[in-house]
């Protein structure tokens, strides 16, 4: 007599399959997301009230040269037809001419997203290296001095205008100390001193061995840096408090600590180790959110980054620049979402 299995059992799912379905996932989100971006910002191109053939051809064009104009820029064409249009460009990293300069967009971006990088690199690992630490021993001593000066440095880093502490910290540290150095990247005398390779004038001064600009490009960009590190840091010390305080009140901690085993393996390797996943996705948000929104402090210190671009080309009603800036924001923010998951596979098997 034959026994025969029952349908599905015995039945392994493919791990090769896995790992397509989830790729095939992962890369729907993206476009979806994309093409989501981009709808939002063709959209906005078109709401504004700026009359972009004007802003190219003049006020005082005649209406021959306004109209081929119009038609040259596809105006005419059905507003469908004008948002695949739109979709090809950006595929082609085409975003237009900047009515300010007359030079491509994508050229501009390509030199001051680097700035921006560079500042908000630089802010995160201040905030993590310190943020996280902080954390740590706030809710391990929960309710002590020590608990009560990180909530107290967290509570004044989210309460004080990153824009006040700027303008005060230039006042100190560079007007009246003159620990640092003061508003730009360099100073004057070391501006394309180093050639431009990755357009992180830190990374490319090492590349090029020359030290003195290096020591110069560190004291322009410790105080913004150490700035939006605090914003960053206020932010991770409270979440990874937060994280920890639920950790050091579970039932395994306790067996743990009944085994006899060190503090210091409780703390770091159990209850620090299963939050390494909610943390990657805090420390993400929080170098998306510098990435972007370091507008006013990149004002503020004459840092000539992306926020500091967007903010000149919307005040100059410049929407080829205000768009292309945004799509790529939005291009950064997509990207740190999938590398978090990928982080999350790496950290939680779970996850896979």
């Amino acid at each position: 007599m034959t026994i025969q299995a029952e349908p599905g059992k015995g039945r392994r799912k493919s791990p090769f399959s896995t790992f397509t379905i989830s790729t095939f996932k992962t890369i729907g989100t993206i476009l979806v997301t994309m093409l989501g971006l981009l709808f939002v910002t063709f959209i906005i191109g078109r709401v504004m009230p700026i009359d972009p053939v004007i802003s190219i051809v003049g006020e005082r064009a005649s209406k021959e040269t306004y109209d081929a104009a119009y038609r040259a820029m596809g105006l005419d064409k059905p507003v469908i037809i004008q948002f695949f249009y739109y979709i090809r460009d950006i595929l082609q990293g085409d975003f237009g001419q900047s009515l300010l300069n007359a030079r491509p967009v994508a050229e501009d971006i390509k030199r001051v997203f680097p700035a921006t990088l560079e500042l908000a690199t630089l802010g995160t690992l201040i905030g993590v290296i310190i943020g996280v630490p902080l954390g740590v021993l706030a809710a391990v001593n929960r309710g002590s001095w020590i608990d009560q000066i990180a909530r107290f440095v967290a509570l004044v880093g989210y309460s004080m205008p990153i824009f006040w502490l700027g303008l005060v910290g230039l006042l100190i540290f560079y007007g009246i100390l003159g620990w640092v150095g003061g508003p730009g990247r360099v100073g004057i005398f070391y501006v394309d001193v180093v050639p431009s390779v990755s357009g992180m004038i830190l990374v490319d001064s090492l590349l090029d061995g020359n030290w003195t600009v290096f020591k110069d490009a560190m004291s322009h960009i410790i105080l913004p840096a150490s700035l939006l590190g605090y914003y960053s840091l206020a932010y991770i010390s409270r979440m990874t408090r937060s994280f920890m305080l639920e950790q050091m009140n579970s039932e395994y901690i306790t067996t743990a600590r009944v085994k006899g085993l060190s503090e210091w393996t409780v703390i770091w390797r159990h209850a620090f180790g299963n939050i390494k996943v909610q943390l990657i996705t805090v420390i993400a948000l929080s170098y998306a959110g510098l990435l972007e929104g370091s507008v006013l402090t990149e004002i503020i210190f004459a840092w000539p980054g992306i926020g500091s671009y967007i903010t000149t080309a919307l005040l100059s009603a410049d929407m080829n620049a205000v768009l292309g800036g945004t799509v790529v924001v939005g291009l950064v923010f997509v990207c740190l979402n999938v590398f978090s998951d990928l982080l999350y596979k790496f950290f939680d098997p779970r996850a896979k």
